[in-house]
């Protein structure tokens, strides 16, 4: 058989939202009740159905019963990393910290108007 024709590893593909909202059903959670049951605000963990939100993804992983890069293969690498960056994104262009222009003065933080 040539490389060509060799049998290929079926690519994993992420669960569809509605598979995984079916399954927390199943364990008797919903996104919103589990939000709150965490303490974190009702939709933090909708976001992880959309994009990549580590705390969110382990977070629903965890309730399912299994782990995060299971239900999201192509946001993990083949040792359960995270395939992504971590942090705030660069900011565009050439700008650094000391092109940013500096704050015009005292800000009013009473929350009153100036007099």
């Amino acid at each position: 058989m040539s490389p060509a024709n060799a049998a290929k590893k079926p690519a994993q593909s992420d669960w569809h939202r509605a598979d995984i909202i079916a399954a927390l059903h199943k364990a008797g959670w919903s996104i919103v009740q589990l939000s709150v049951h965490h303490g974190v605000a009702r939709t933090t963990l909708n976001k992880a159905l959309h994009r990549p939100y580590p705390k969110a993804e382990a977070i629903i992983a965890k309730t399912i019963g299994l782990r995060a890069h299971d239900i999201w293969p192509s946001r993990y690498d083949e040792h359960g990393q995270p395939n992504r960056p971590r942090g705030r994104k660069p900011l565009r262009g050439n700008v650094t910290a000391l092109s940013v222009a500096p704050a015009r003065g005292p800000r009013n933080v009473s929350g009153k108007g100036r007099s």
